[in-house]
């Protein structure tokens, strides 16, 4: 893709770029990468790591968080057009905590530096708004969970969390395992399997093989709003 290609795409995933003026956006471009990354790849692994700032321009990448147990919670996913600045760590010292980041499907992304990004949002009083809204909404995000975790019933969670896939994939067949259900909400395989098990003899799902099928949407709403 020419420079002006990816001026025209970026513009969709920066809001603010037209009110960046021609240096500082000569500066990401200059710096941008782009790559391929397949389903099941990792991206950023947290630490010390500072993959920079993530554009995602097709596909779909995870954000979740590790305990020392080995257990996994989804915070947040991110879609096309979507951008991911905690892979920028280093760029955001108050981060206290380690974030991995995937590819949930095969996917393009472009890579801005985080020392070029940092720069740019120096002198650009839009950019730095930009990534503060951002970043306050990852925050919301975030609370919204341990709300969900303090005080929603697991009942509730996995409904939720099957209703919410099948309207992100469009069908009401999810190829999706216990484990990665489990994985997304941060609690046990096993409390999902009986879970789903509990669903399936209130004729709410059938569950095969790697797949879960949902047939009373309108029953799981209802244990969402219980």
């Amino acid at each position: 893709m020419d420079r002006q290609g990816r001026w025209m795409e970026i513009q969709d995933c920066i809001p603010v770029w037209r009110q960046l003026d021609a240096a500082q956006q000569g500066r990401i471009l200059g710096a941008l990468t782009s790559r391929r990354v397949s389903g099941g790849d990792l991206i950023h692994t947290g630490g010390l790591e500072c993959t920079g700032v993530l554009l995602v321009r097709s596909g779909r990448l995870r954000a979740y968080i590790l305990s020392e147990a080995g257990r996994e919670i989804t915070i947040y996913r991110l879609f096309p057009r979507d951008m991911c600045l905690l892979s920028a760590s280093c760029m955001i010292r108050s981060i206290q905590f380690d974030i991995t980041v995937e590819a949930e499907k095969d996917s393009q992304l472009w890579t801005i530096p985080a020392d070029a990004y940092r720069q740019v949002m120096a002198e650009s009083a839009p950019l730095s708004n930009y990534t503060n809204e951002i970043m306050a909404a990852r925050f919301s995000e975030v609370m919204w969970l341990v709300e969900q975790i303090m005080w929603s019933s697991m009942d509730r969670r996995v409904a939720d969390f099957l209703l919410a896939e099948s309207a992100m994939e469009g069908t009401a067949r999810l190829s999706i395992t216990h484990e990665a259900i489990a994985n997304h909400l941060g609690t046990h395989r096993e409390v999902v399997t009986r879970m789903l098990r509990y669903f399936q003899g209130e004729g709410l799902v059938k569950l095969s093989r790697g797949a879960v099928e949902l047939l009373d949407a309108k029953g799981l709403e209802a244990l969402g709003r219980a």
